[in-house]
């Protein structure tokens, strides 16, 4: 039987662009589930009989443990090369949004909600390791920021789910249910994708673009950096939260800011992406000036200048994502590029528990804390960023040298 993988480099090209608009589309049904049930569990846990600190500990324990478990399943996708039946297993347990709707109190829904970030860890570096090969033949900025943005598009209509829902129904109860029809789509893109490329490794015959099996160079700045940015970087369950808890916009307009926020990402990403081809990690540097305008915005009482820091919230999320996933296929060798997502994203969201944890308690003390807490620790992200700078890692390329500046 012939091989019916191509034998030319547009053949490659046009293999790897199709699979990266498969898994966008993929994660596109994804997010539109999982993101949509996101914009209202913050005043969903407060209907339920929760607090801020609940809220924040609920969100930052998601985001923890969605995170952090992605070490161990980036070693297992590593070394047992079964990228696909690992994101499938993750995209199925994406079936918990849906049962958001039997939820009667606070409890149930934050062990629903933490499920939803578990398959979250089980699918990530999976589905990462499949496009860093994808994305080798096309930029891999380009190519994570492509499949960044669709992703983004379902964030963006997952929302507007819910604020039809909520404006029809009154209740939160219909919109959970409705982000149950997408699971199926879901289904068929990411079988349609094994079947176009049942082993993704082959889109990458150089093995990689470093010649070491190390993780990513300068980890110790780098994890630095990563840690206190997302440390600052407030969630949106304790956006939404603040919107309610003071009744600054009615209930059904919260998924819209939401929604407007992963618009604002969609475009950020598409432009990061080709920025990152040419500058590299030094985009990241904008994180620390977002995350400190995000808190001084969203959390005002102003619904204006709110729906301002909500959106500023939104291209933190492109940037950031978009440039992280980047630079580690860029600097890791496939061998251990699973690893090497899964630790560096294990960090990431150590960070992002410890600030959505501290960020919750402090709501419930006075928002002069919240903002006095993200000016030090983004300061403090600033001056890892420094330390990044100064180290002028170098990094082996395919066929020369070339500077990476973490």
């Amino acid at each position: 039987m012939p091989d019916p993988f191509p034998d030319t480099r547009q053949g490659v090209r046009d293999l790897s662009i199709r699979l990266i608009l498969l898994l966008g589309v993929a994660s596109l049904l994804g997010s539109l589930v999982s993101n949509g049930a996101r914009s209202v569990t913050g005043p969903y846990i407060l209907l339920l009989g929760g607090s801020a600190a609940v809220v924040g500990l609920v969100a930052g324990s998601g985001e923890f443990i969605g995170y952090a478990l992605r070490s161990a399943t980036g070693a297992y996708v590593g070394q047992s090369h079964r990228y696909w039946k690992v994101a499938m297993t993750g995209y199925g347990l994406l079936a918990a949004i849906p049962l958001l709707a039997f939820a009667v109190r606070w409890e149930a829904a934050a062990v629903l909600i933490i499920a939803e970030r578990i398959g979250k860890a089980v699918r990530t570096p999976a589905r990462d390791t499949i496009l860093s090969h994808a994305t080798t033949a096309v930029g891999r900025g380009w190519g994570f920021g492509v499949h960044k943005a669709l992703d983004q598009v379902g964030a963006v209509i997952g929302p507007l789910v819910m604020v039809a829902a909520l404006a029809f129904t009154d209740g939160y109860a219909a919109g959970f249910l409705l982000l149950g029809i997408p699971l199926a789509g879901v289904a068929i893109v990411l079988f349609f994708a094994q079947s176009e490329v049942p082993r993704p490794g082959r889109l990458e015959a150089n093995g990689g673009t470093r010649e070491n099996g190390d993780d990513p160079p300068g980890i110790m700045p780098y994890a630095a950096f990563i840690f206190l940015g997302m440390a600052g970087f407030a969630n949106f369950p304790l956006i939404s939260f603040h919107l309610k808890a003071q009744s600054i916009i009615p209930d059904a307009a919260i998924p819209l800011f939401y929604a407007s926020a992963m618009v604002v990402s969609v475009v950020v990403a598409l432009l990061v992406g080709r920025i990152f081809d040419r500058i590299g990690t030094h985009v990241l540097l904008t994180i620390p000036v977002l995350s400190t305008a995000t808190v001084l915005l969203a959390f005002s009482l102003n619904p204006g200048t709110a729906i301002v820091g909500s959106l500023a919230w939104g291209a933190g999320i492109g940037i950031f994502e978009t440039s992280l996933r980047a630079s580690i296929a860029e600097s890791t060798a496939t061998a251990r590029r699973g690893q090497a997502y899964g630790t560096v994203s294990a960090v990431f969201g150590t960070a992002w528990f410890v600030g959505s944890a501290v960020m919750g308690v402090l709501y419930d003390v006075s928002l002069g804390h919240i903002v006095a807490y993200v000016v030090i620790v983004e300061t403090a992200a600033v001056a890892a960023y420094l330390w990044m700078y100064r180290s002028r890692i170098v990094v082996r390329f395919q066929g020369g040298i070339g500077d990476l500046i973490l």
